[in-house]
């Protein structure tokens, strides 16, 4: 009877610590809700005023007495561009080759922790070395071009990484399965891999241009902070090797240097648009090319 007792006893304190963690639980993730819905009511509410057509497609004129974030816009746009062209293909390339084709050891170890490493350096080293390497050893001065390629060595790891565990969950059934049936390395990859793995592939590589929309350290030594805009479409491509600000960039020099805060808070709120656009996407191209829910 004692027994019983015990147990009973052991069971209901086991029940109210399991009730207390789950409040605490639940109350963890309501008030990271209720973080997240603050700031973005707050930025709004201070930034919506200021947004509109105008403010989308005019640059900023004294002489015409305008006030507008076109030009960076378009910078940002630019650098997107130039940045993703290199560090998709590049960084998906490196994680099938760590993933597929080498063969474990001290190399990859090397390989994996270079780009664990250079995952955690704080971005304004990235800017500093961008500026140093790129923009005077190279020659490229303050560009587009200088901040598209500090860029790239920063979600590179990103992409690497994310690729990698997305391979990592293909199981090996279907490695075994193409072998057996006479398919080569690179079909294998090609037609099964890559096309299974591809939520977690595009869930990095959105990632990654979620991370270059809100850089501001790395491009202020970089990138630099003009805001013309292109007058013809011929004139974007020679605008690569000129300087550019994005819109953090203007958004930081709107709070700090001029003291508009209207206008900061127009481009957060624009911002904070561009990222809910791009987390959308994310999630729509996932489920698009998620084949294990096909049938």
């Amino acid at each position: 009877m004692n027994h019983e007792n015990a147990s009973s006893l052991k069971k209901k304190r086991m029940r109210i610590a399991d009730s207390v963690l789950y409040f605490l639980i639940y109350l963890c993730a309501f008030l990271s809700v209720m973080l997240l819905a603050g700031i973005i009511v707050y930025v709004l509410m201070r930034g919506a005023g200021t947004v509109s057509l105008r403010f989308l497609t005019s640059v900023t004129s004294v002489l015409k007495g305008t006030v507008g974030i076109a030009g960076n816009i378009v910078n940002t746009l630019m650098i997107i561009l130039l940045t993703m062209l290199a560090a998709a293909p590049i960084g998906v390339g490196a994680a099938v080759y760590l993933n597929e084709y080498a063969k474990p050891g001290r190399l990859v170890s090397v390989i994996e922790f270079a780009t664990e490493t250079l995952s955690g350096i704080p971005s304004i080293i990235f800017g500093l070395f961008g500026m140093m390497f790129f923009g005077q050893t190279l020659g490229l001065g303050y560009s587009l071009l200088t901040g598209s390629l500090t860029l790239l060595l920063m979600v590179l790891p990103l992409i690497t990484r994310n690729t990698q565990e997305a391979l990592k969950t293909v199981p090996d059934s279907y490695r075994s399965g193409a072998v057996g049936l006479g398919a080569g390395k690179w079909y294998t990859i090609r037609t099964i891999l890559l096309p299974s793995s591809m939520p977690g592939i595009i869930t990095g590589v959105i990632l990654a241009i979620g991370r270059i929309v809100g850089e501001s350290a790395a491009l202020l030594f970089t990138a630099g902070s003009a805001k013309t805009l292109p007058k013809t479409l011929a004139a974007i491509f020679p605008k690569i090797f000129q300087s550019g600000g994005t819109m953090t960039i203007q958004l930081y020099l709107s709070a700090t240097s001029e003291g508009d805060f209207d206008t900061a808070f127009g481009i957060a709120a624009v911002l904070l648009l561009l990222v809910f656009v791009i987390n959308l996407a994310a999630k729509c191209l996932a489920a698009k090319f998620d084949v294990t829910r096909k049938k």
